[in-house]
């Protein structure tokens, strides 16, 4: 009988827990029929073996106890403990790395992610497809303002790879057992696992949905945190910045030549005074800001190469389903 994985990255969720708990158990009973082109195709979810699988990054409410107690009540559930909070990218690695299904779905717990959607992703896979993704046609309870930059990072990043950047999509998605074990074999603590997914290739097929609203509580990405996303999205998944950085080098000689040339045509055909002071200013305020701007590129990469030469584990497990875990990553 196949097995399917639900993984479940969980950062003080208390509220929503026992709530997705219940939807996940009414879509690991249930039967539907999908449509592939006219065609329909039944899909009995009750014939897999179902593990849900929730990765408690270091919560500081009783995300904790409340999973246990799910535990006691479904044997299906199994509980991975973070020491301390690591971050959803280093959740969703040690849930990868704990999963033990065929197949593995990605679910946040917050409920904004249609689960009703597992049915045709099971279908999907069982057609062929290894990255079946949900790709958002609304985004949820978002403001103008995040959906815009959101939007621009993205194109951003799709214009400075090499590799296809999906817009629009997020961890929502169901993958076969090749590709989480191509995921696995990644071992950088320093993640960009939307990244991640593109870059493994494989077989992918999109699910479009509209992304529903948190019902509780509040979303802990704000944009001091999203930003930080954004600049480990752009130093892990492309070295365009450190191009960008030569070639604003390049672009300031260029520019000083030519202004150079300009000064002294002004003082030795014309007989024009340098008025030098205000320009000097300038120019090396500009000049400044442009050397910092570089550094401060390259001390992101230096950074990350310092992190990744210390050789630590990427996360640290307390406890497993309550136990002490036989190992850690």
């Amino acid at each position: 009988m196949p097995k399917i994985t639900v993984l479940v990255p969980v950062f003080n969720e208390e509220n929503n827990l026992q709530a997705l708990h219940a939807e996940l158990t009414r879509i690991a009973a249930s039967r539907t029929v999908v449509s592939d082109y006219g065609l329909q195709a039944d899909v009995d979810l009750s014939a897999y073996e179902w593990e849900f699988l929730f990765v408690n990054d270091g919560s500081h409410d009783g995300s904790f106890e409340m999973l246990m107690k799910m535990r006691q009540e479904d044997p299906r559930v199994n509980v991975v403990n973070f020491a301390r909070n690591f971050g959803k990218e280093i959740a969703m690695m040690a849930g990868l790395d704990f999963a033990s299904g065929d197949a593995v779905v990605i679910v946040d717990a917050d409920l904004q992610d249609p689960v009703e959607l597992i049915p045709e992703m099971v279908y999907w896979w069982r057609c062929g497809y290894d990255d079946v993704y949900g790709q958002r046609t609304k985004r949820g309870q978002e403001s103008w303002l995040r959906k815009t930059l959101s939007l621009s990072f993205y194109r951003m990043l799709q214009s400075t790879s090499r590799e296809d950047v999906l817009q629009n999509v997020g961890d929502f998605r169901l993958l076969s057992r090749r590709a989480v074990d191509a995921l696995t074999r990644l071992r950088e603590t320093k993640r960009y696992t939307k990244g991640l997914f593109c870059w493994i290739g494989f077989n992918k097929k999109a699910i479009p949905f509209e992304r529903c609203d948190r019902r509780q509580g509040k979303s802990s990405f704000n944009f001091l945190r999203l930003f930080n996303l954004a600049i480990e999205g752009f130093t892990s998944y492309t070295t365009s910045p450190l191009r960008l950085a030569s070639i604003l080098g390049i672009s300031v000689s260029i520019m000083s030549m030519l202004y150079l040339v300009f000064v002294l045509i002004k003082y030795f055909i014309h007989g024009e005074d340098v008025q030098g002071y205000p320009t000097l200013v300038c120019l090396i305020l500009f000049l400044g800001g442009v050397q910092l701007l570089a550094l401060g590129i390259i001390g992101e990469y230096i950074g990350r190469i310092f992190n990744e030469t210390k050789g630590r584990p990427p996360y640290i497990v307390e406890s497993f389903n309550g136990a002490t875990p036989l190992r850690n990553n």
